[in-house]
């Protein structure tokens, strides 16, 4: 008589009756879970997965490799086909994470079980990372905007393992365990997210689910508040008014009866009347503004007027930053330079307020929008390394 023993070396009736009997299991406890196959990576100029490119050389599309030196699939092609199997998971209380600066999600992933024999017939392999799978019982219907559609869960598999629990009395596996994290809308899954939403007008799922937009306009509406709450760089002293003072340190008045009162003065009362100042008392950090103190009129343009009178200002717009300069009976003195700027970096392209443009070469060399023509083409000015330097096969 042979020894008894649960093992064999062939997957007998044993296994084939426990493995039945397991995926019943599923059939009665689980619950249905749409998978979105990944096929692939995809060559963005080909539009389709291609096995058979330099980077790609692997036979079985699934385990090429779109880009060798980042090590990752950016662009990647899913079956059209939607594939239904049972898993099991178990449902957890998402928990939010209050200790660091924001508001974080603890534990959004989850671990989903599936019968290994039936997902390989379903499928043709098993899964694998990269595979996209939905959730239809985790639908939410009752969205707090105006959207009609229930919004869909969405999880991305990220690892692939044989749990300890699938093992039978025979030694062997029926069981395949995926750790799976919330779709985030990025490139690798484009294909996913351009799909139609079932709205019937013309949305995709990535009007619906992504956060995109919504991260957005909550940047914009932080830099618009800082622009509000700031102003401009450095300090403002316009409101501070300035006694000038002549060469002996006393106030620096014109004589009302003997000299004519011009655009270069302020009026004090009837009697007298002060002069500009000859120079700017308040210096510190960014606070040239290439406005004269005191309120005081000023001119501006590319030249110096002709037949000036003392005490007047003038501000050179052909300097950058501008400069600001008071004639002083014989000669322009530089008075200060307009350093206090926007806290923006938009150029003179970017917006038609000018008080937003920061002018500097930083605002003009990375906002450039500008366009040339070259060869009869015309082209942006600014351009992408990974344009300028495209890679080239090298065979």
């Amino acid at each position: 008589m042979p020894r008894l023993s649960l093992y064999r070396p062939e997957k007998g009736n044993d296994f084939r009756f426990l493995d039945r009997v397991i995926n019943e299991q599923f059939q009665v406890g689980g619950t249905d879970i749409y998978l979105h196959k990944y096929k692939g990576p995809v060559d963005p100029l080909a539009g389709e997965s291609t096995p058979t490119t330099p980077n790609n050389s692997n036979p079985i599309p699934e385990l090429g490799i779109q880009d060798l030196l980042f090590m990752e699939n950016r662009d990647r092609k899913y079956d059209p086909d939607i594939y239904i199997i049972r898993g099991i998971y178990t449902l957890q209380d998402i928990d939010f994470n209050l200790s660091q600066f924001g508001l974080f999600l603890q534990n959004d992933n989850i671990m989903i079980t599936f019968h290994l024999r039936s997902s390989v017939e379903s499928l043709g392999r098993k899964i694998m990372a990269g595979d996209v799978i939905e959730l239809p019982h985790q639908k939410d219907e009752y969205a707090l905007d105006d959207n009609l559609v229930a919004l869909k869960r969405f999880y991305v598999v990220q690892e692939v393992a044989r749990p300890a629990s699938g093992y039978s009395q025979t030694w062997y596996p029926h069981l395949i365990r995926a750790k799976c994290a919330p779709l985030v809308d990025t490139q690798e899954f484009k294909e996913i997210l351009d799909q139609d939403s079932g709205a019937e007008d013309g949305s995709t799922l990535r009007d619906l689910l992504s956060t995109y937009q919504q991260n957005i306009e909550v940047n914009n509406q932080i830099i618009a508040q800082a622009q509000e709450d700031t102003g401009k760089t450095g300090y403002d002293t316009q409101h501070l008014y300035v006694i000038p003072e002549n060469d002996k340190g006393l106030i620096d008045t014109i004589d009302v009866s003997n000299t004519d009162i011009n655009a270069s003065t302020t009026y004090v009362d009837a009697s007298i009347v002060l002069n500009t100042p000859k120079q700017d008392y308040y210096i510190g950090y960014l606070t040239g503004d290439k406005l004269p103190p005191n309120g005081a009129p000023y001119g501006f343009g590319i030249s110096f007027p002709m037949n000036p009178v003392n005490g007047q200002f003038y501000l050179r717009t052909d300097y950058m930053p501008n400069r600001l300069f008071r004639y002083d009976g014989r000669t322009w003195i530089k008075f200060e330079d307009n350093v206090r700027m926007s806290n923006t970096m938009l150029g003179q392209t970017q917006t038609t307020d000018p008080t937003m443009v920061r002018n500097n070469q930083k605002s003009g060399f990375i906002n450039n929008t500008n366009t040339a023509t070259i060869a009869g083409e015309v082209v942006q000015e600014r351009q992408a390394l990974s344009k300028a330097l495209k890679p080239r096969a090298d065979n």
